[in-house]
């Protein structure tokens, strides 16, 4: 995605007559909404679902791969983007799948485009059994060049982004049993472990028992980073390689609830040590609004509410896992609602509503000092993620941004994000935040349909005994 350099749009004169609940948002109350389910929004839930596998068919090109992203704001029928990702595809992988278990589409037409899909990820050059971040979506070459600026991309490898790939491929097989040979020999040469540097308890800093964020296959060169912090987006991987077999199974424990007390972040936290599977582990937390949570690293939605899509933390883990999930959602809401007072919420990374693309979030519920600010952008794609945890708020936020903004289109579903100081509503649509309300619609009007394939195997026998050992100290 295009990370350009953000620059904060001033508030327009209109932003105090935007109203949330009948009320002018500058003038009205904070107020938190109901946490009630409204069952009666399910056919609108449906006509979502509708209009976002749309935009999806629309992102995906005649090779079969999910672009990264389309315009939607002009005439006629938008163009994919050039350049797409692992997680773009799987997006694409999964949303298919969802559209045929919602009666969208029938078998042969799911048949038909995930088997076009697979035989060009079949394609697609691969390292280390793995693939790199930056693909032509069009012709499936590396992409060497960022479209539009002409600048140098290195060919990389991204532990976080192949897991995205192989989460859709895994859907996929589990769905369409045709295809299960072709996935499987895919899958075959990914082996977590490359990304994987073992615990050494003489040296954990150099042996920290965690996934690097990947290497650069022209150099052979690793990220200087791991992926510590365990309440975010890359757990995916970590799941993944335990669940295979390819990781051991002590790699959970040694990923971090908070960075350790004595260490410089977003809040000093409380908790204690605690001895689970023979590892020392920081049971840390924060505190936000009176709540104690776990944090992810910037404070954004999707780091902590994307992997529970798939993997069912909150079912395996409802005192540690599911508690913390609905107090992330909460904060998230109170953000929003009290504490800035936008008459919205939701914050995520997500397209800059005047152009580019950055980290939206709140700070005080990520671990990063300088963690990712919410600047009055809210993001659609939040409050899908909110559905399992405060369904009625989600749904009065997502119509409200509709009914205010025009941040629905009936077409392609609705705008990747909104400043609702300015009014500006993003002219594009990405894959990897459709992809995300896409799974999150699936998995409120047919719970489990994507889960199935991490509800077996190594996910039943090695992943789910840790998250029933997990307590956190919220």
């Amino acid at each position: 995605m295009d990370r350009r350099t953000f620059l904060a749009a001033g508030a327009g004169a209109g932003a105090a007559a935007l109203t949330l609940g009948g009320a002018p948002a500058a003038a009205a109350a904070p107020r938190v909404p109901s946490f009630r389910p409204h069952t009666s929004d399910t056919p609108l839930l449906r006509k979502w679902f509708r209009a976002t596998h749309h935009s999806i068919e629309a992102m995906t090109t005649d090779l079969g791969l999910a672009a990264d992203k389309i315009d939607v704001s002009g005439p006629g029928a938008p163009v994919p983007s050039r350049q797409t990702s692992p997680t773009n595809i799987g997006c694409g992988l999964w949303t298919t799948v969802a559209a045929r278990g919602l009666g969208v589409i029938g078998d042969g037409a799911m048949h038909r485009r995930l088997a076009r899909t697979v035989a060009a990820v079949e394609k697609l050059e691969r390292h280390h059994g793995f693939w790199l971040n930056w693909y032509d979506a069009h012709d499936g070459s590396v992409l060497t060049s960022w479209p539009g600026t002409g600048d140098p991309v290195r060919p990389f490898l991204s532990s976080v982004d192949n897991a995205w790939l192989v989460t859709g491929l895994r859907i996929a097989a589990h769905a369409d049993p045709a295809l299960r040979p072709r996935v499987a020999k895919l899958l075959a040469g990914a082996d977590w472990s490359y990304f994987y540097t073992p615990y050494d308890p003489a040296d954990p800093v150099a042996g920290p028992g965690q996934l690097r964020g990947g290497f650069w296959t022209d150099t052979g060169e690793p990220t200087a980073h791991h992926y510590g912090a365990l309440n975010t987006e890359p757990r995916m991987a970590s799941y993944l390689g335990i669940a295979d077999g390819s990781i051991p199974a002590d790699h959970y424990w040694h990923l971090l609830r908070t960075m350790l007390p004595e260490h410089e972040q977003e809040q000093r936290p409380g908790g204690g040590y605690v001895t689970i599977d023979g590892v020392r582990v920081w049971q840390g937390h924060y505190t936000y609004r009176g709540r104690k949570l776990v944090p992810t690293w910037g404070g954004s939605m999707f780091e902590a509410l994307m992997v529970p899509l798939f993997v069912p933390e909150p079912e395996w883990s409802p005192r540690a896992w599911g508690t913390t999930h609905d107090r992330y959602a909460r904060a998230q809401i109170e953000h929003g609602l009290i504490e800035e007072r936008y008459g919205y919420w939701g914050f995520s990374p997500a397209n800059i509503p005047d152009g580019g693309y950055r980290e939206y979030g709140v700070d005080a519920i990520g671990m990063q000092v300088d963690g990712y600010h919410s600047l009055g952008v809210v993001t659609p794609h939040a409050s899908f993620l909110a559905l399992p945890h405060a369904r009625g708020a989600a749904i009065d936020n997502l119509k409200a941004l509709e009914r205010d903004f025009g941040a629905y289109d009936e077409t392609y579903g609705f705008r990747d994000s909104v400043d609702v100081r300015s009014g500006r509503v993003s002219d594009f649509v990405l894959a990897l935040d459709q992809g995300m309300i896409a799974a999150a619609l699936a998995q409120e009007l047919r719970p489990g349909l994507l889960q199935a394939p991490f509800r077996t195997g190594g996910f039943a026998t090695r992943v789910r005994p840790l998250l029933a050992k997990e307590r956190f100290s919220i």
